[in-house]
């Protein structure tokens, strides 16, 4: 292993001149630090990480708090994390991942630990356990997500109610009278997720003001399960013609659900997913949709928590503005017979 003295002696300076370099502590001329440099990357040298922490008081890593649960799409979540990961980097900070549902015992272990300079939270509930403690700490964190209570906290997050309200929005114009909601797993709401009861709320708001009729239906996703969940919709609401669906395990179900009671999408039903782009030009029926920003929202987590670690940040919520894509499975509503 290159040791920062053999690279002091590559580029002929001393060993604390490198040190200088490498912290960006003292000032150093152009031309030293351009042979110092050289020099790191011609013999790859390497800080030592441990040695590098003890001497900045910082471990140069964040903790991105993520539980994977089953009643999730991971595939949403592991994009942002990505995203985050990525965009950490490009700062000098390394990631470490924490998926299990520890709540604010986690939040202690990194607070008390010092395994990490800073957190990003994920999961975030509306009344979420973990957000006292971040309050109580003068350690930096951001929230990917939004409680009901943002006071002191940093949020980046799609407007979900805003998103919801658009879906109503598109289905109204189409003359829609009658929607059913698929929404997620009987869980998410169970525990208040951001996300999930925001989109709920602001629909049913717009709704309300655009004279629509609202039916909700939480569906665990999979074919047995949007079964059951459809045959429901059409005994309480046979008029239905407008689905909005946040739950990206019940689309391709529905799709083969409606096929087979011969309904045909969107001459006799549209339907609206809230979903990754991925997830909405692959289905059966290219789906209108709202896309979840999954790596804007990463980067920009990141980049309101760099902003914390370098003391100039503020307690701000970042809310990214939905936008609607219509594709083939929403048209006007059916003539009344």
């Amino acid at each position: 292993m290159v040791t920062l003295a053999e690279v002091a002696q590559h580029a002929g300076v001393s060993a604390s001149t490198v040190s200088y370099v490498l912290s960006g502590k003292r000032s150093i001329s152009a031309g030293t630090r351009q042979r110092v440099e050289e020099s790191i990357q011609v013999l790859g040298y390497h800080p030592n990480a441990g040695a590098r922490a003890l001497a900045s008081n910082r471990s140069n890593i964040i903790a991105l708090m993520i539980p994977l649960r089953t009643d999730m799409y991971v595939p949403v979540m592991m994009e942002i994390a990505i995203a985050v990961t990525t965009a950490a980097r490009s700062h000098g900070y390394d990631v470490l991942l924490l998926t299990g549902e520890e709540g604010p015992d986690a939040v202690r272990r990194i607070t008390g630990s010092g395994l990490a300079d800073a957190m990003i939270l994920m999961d975030v509930e509306l009344d979420d356990e973990r957000l006292p403690l971040l309050r109580g700490t003068e350690q930096p964190s951001v929230l990917i997500g939004l409680p009901a209570d943002t006071s002191g906290l940093t949020c980046v997050d799609l407007d979900f109610g805003a998103t919801g309200a658009l879906c109503a929005e598109h289905l109204a114009m189409l003359g829609h009278r009658d929607i059913a909601v698929i929404g997620e797993a009987p869980a998410v709401y169970e525990r208040h997720t951001g996300f999930a009861e925001r989109t709920l709320d602001g629909l049913r708001s717009r709704s309300r003001e655009l004279g629509l009729r609202v039916l909700h239906r939480p569906c665990e996703g999979g074919f047995d399960a949007m079964s059951l969940t459809l045959a429901r919709v059409f005994d309480e609401r046979p008029g239905t013609t407008g689905f909005v669906v946040q739950n990206e395990s019940a689309v391709e179900p529905l799709l083969a659900l409606l096929r087979r009671q011969g309904r045909a999408v969107p001459e006799d039903v549209s339907v609206v997913a809230i979903c990754p782009d991925q997830v909405a030009v692959q289905a059966s029926v290219r789906l209108t949709s709202v896309a979840i920003p999954a790596q804007e929202m990463g980067r920009n987590a990141v980049e309101q928590l760099i902003a914390k670690l370098a003391g100039h940040g503020a307690h701000d919520v970042v809310l990214i503005a939905p936008e609607l894509t219509v594709r083939a499975s929403t048209g006007p509503a059916p003539s009344a017979p």
